[in-house]
């Protein structure tokens, strides 16, 4: 009986402290650029930072597993405002791991629900305001011939978006252990999930809207007059050809499940192929 409740002691889950949320958001802000990759993009740095976190959370090993693969998924936002999201990952990870109604699905669902968001807010208010706010200031002292207005940008860039990072991180996790609780006794937490996924598929359709860009040259010509096929197109649909690539991609990726260098590739050799033939 003592080694069975032994056993129990050591599978519970710790207490996340302020400590582990200040290291975390540290951890974030050194590894954040750092680990792009372009099929996930920030996917490595978020899994980076949550590991010491969801270690002592999740004692089992294939907990932990299922842990580390559901951050390993897609993931982009700015690199400071965007950690709102990253504290309130970990009040959702400690709510599931300590036996709550929380679902890995709800906090994949949260994430992608937010990280297009606040990557709109955070850009807007450090690169087109903080930024051009600490330029204005430091060009005349350079101007002047000081060294100060070379290094200064950066450096006070630098510590005021690490104390943002700081300020965010914390928030995230605080407000998030406070809504959370509300929400879960209040029975609310598929509301919620389905708030977030329909916030998230928006988000991704806006996404695939900006990057994906298919286009096609055809013309053929009757009579005295020349028929644009992308005209065409661009009249009954505005944006059909990206539509298309996208459910094409989609529908792949669902029903042969392959890698995603396998699909970029294939892009690769499908887009080189019909570019020579002149199609697209």
């Amino acid at each position: 009986m003592a080694t069975n409740t032994s056993n129990d002691v050591d599978l519970k889950p710790e207490k996340i402290t302020r400590r582990d949320v200040t290291m975390a958001a540290l951890r974030w802000w050194w590894v954040c650029e750092q680990a792009l990759n372009v099929e996930r993009l920030q996917n490595l740095a978020f899994t980076t930072t949550m590991i010491p976190i969801l270690k002592k959370l999740y004692k089992k090993k294939e907990d932990l597993s299922e842990a580390l693969k559901r951050h390993l998924n897609f993931f982009n936002t700015q690199g400071v405002w965007g950690t709102i999201i990253h504290g309130t990952v970990v009040a959702m990870e400690e709510q599931k791991a300590n036996g709550g109604e929380m679902t890995g699905d709800a906090i994949v669902a949260f994430k992608t629900a937010l990280m297009g968001p606040m990557a709109g807010i955070g850009d807007t208010m450090d690169w087109l305001t903080l930024m051009p706010l600490i330029l204005s200031i430091s060009i005349p002292i350079a101007a002047r011939g000081s060294w100060v207005g070379a290094v200064l940008p950066w450096s006070l860039f630098l510590v005021i978006t690490l104390a943002e990072s700081y300020f965010f991180w914390h928030l995230g996790y605080r407000v998030g252990r406070e809504s959370i609780a509300n929400l879960l006794e209040g029975g609310q937490l598929k509301t919620l999930m389905t708030a977030c996924s329909v916030l998230g598929t928006f988000m991704m359709g806006a996404l695939a809207c900006s990057f994906v860009n298919v286009s096609t040259p055809l013309v053929w010509t009757s009579g005295d007059f020349d028929f644009v096929l992308q005209e065409i197109v661009d009249g009954i649909i505005p944006g059909l050809l990206p539509l298309l690539a996208v459910f094409g991609v989609y529908l792949f990726l669902d029903k042969k499940n392959p890698k995603y260098t396998t699909v970029v590739l294939w892009l690769l050799v499908i887009g080189i192929g019909l570019g020579m033939l002149g199609i697209l």
